[in-house]
């Protein structure tokens, strides 16, 4: 009689041919939070591990980065002067702008994507310039002002630009903008379908930029929509977007097995602060096997769809994998 092929005989290195999902130092994408000064490292106390960093000391962090073999960044700016519009990440010497430059010079191997928004520029902590009489982001003010950020970035020599605000129409935008500027073939990663979600706090720790008044509901996704969240995903693809993004990540698995299997694009996930904090402290704490849940947490990702992870989680899986 027919028996199936028993588990027990799937070890050492048949169970590695035959397993399905996978998971590599190649897939991973590292966030850094950049300030200005010098010698400055200081480690976030919701965020055990994670550091904002000047410049001196994010080309050290490239160094060890590229030991682990991990060779894709996206830098965040803390700038030490917030406005109303984000001034700092208008500057050609803004902290992105060089930060970028510094980099590329540095490791001209690091592969530099940069998030692109204003949450973390301005005074008030939203993402773009707002509409007093409405007391939320003014839209299509905010399109303008993003273009003119991503040439900014361009011209300092960033390798992909991710814009995270979910502003409507920002791929078209950028995308124009840049192929005008000459930038044809420079890629869009969208923050695609990114949702108004609680897993944010501690990201808003390390890059100081939480809300001064309000949320972000009247232009981030509500998580209880399905059908909405694919179809902004679907919506950024046909504006031009190369690399589409679901955030969070860990809750909403569902959502990317959904759009992978619409859409044409690769397909990143972002693993929030909250999920990084929720596994480190309860590993700190001796709740978990903190390095197998993170190995199974980053296969669900795979599982689900995903073909890049942005994770804080990214250097610890790659000494797993050295292991």
């Amino acid at each position: 009689m027919f028996q199936r092929f028993r588990r027990t005989r799937l070890n050492g290195h048949l169970r590695s041919l035959v397993r399905e999902t996978n998971v590599s130092v190649n897939d991973f994408i590292y966030p850094l939070f950049i300030r200005s000064g010098k010698g400055v490292k200081i480690e976030i106390a919701s965020m055990p591990g994670v550091f904002q960093m000047s410049i001196d000391e994010v080309l050290k962090e490239c160094e060890e980065l590229k030991r682990l073999g991990l060779y894709a960044i996206i830098l965040f700016g803390i700038p030490d002067v917030k406005d109303s519009v984000g001034s700092d990440s208008l500057c050609s010497n803004g902290i992105i702008a060089s930060s970028i430059r510094a980099i590329k010079k540095a490791h001209p191997e690091m592969f530099v994507v940069t998030d692109l928004c204003f949450c973390e520029y301005t005074d008030h902590g939203h993402c773009g310039i707002i509409d007093e009489k409405l007391q939320t982001v003014n839209n299509d003010a905010t399109l303008q002002i993003s273009a003119k950020q991503a040439i900014i970035h361009a011209e300092a020599g960033v390798d992909m630009i991710a814009p995270s605000g979910m502003m409507d129409g920002i791929i078209q935008t950028l995308r124009e903008a840049l192929d005008g500027a000459g930038y044809e073939n420079l890629p869009i990663m969208s923050y695609s379908t990114k949702f108004a979600s609680g897993y944010y706090g501690p990201f808003r720790d390390v890059a100081e930029s939480a809300p001064s008044f309000g949320d972000r509901a009247s232009y981030q996704m509500d998580p209880a929509n399905r059908r909405e969240a694919i179809s902004e995903s679907l919506s950024d693809e046909l504006q031009g977007a190369d690399i589409l993004m679901v955030k969070p990540a860990l809750a909403y698995l569902d959502i990317v097995r959904e759009i992978k299997d619409r859409t044409t694009r690769p397909m990143a996930v972002y693993n929030v602060s909250g999920e990084y904090a929720m596994l480190k402290f309860a590993g700190l704490n001796g709740l978990i096997d903190y390095d197998r849940v993170v190995m199974e947490t980053m296969v669900s990702f795979k599982r689900a769809g995903a073909d890049i992870i942005i994770s804080y989680h990214a250097k610890e899986v790659a000494k797993l994998l050295q292991k």
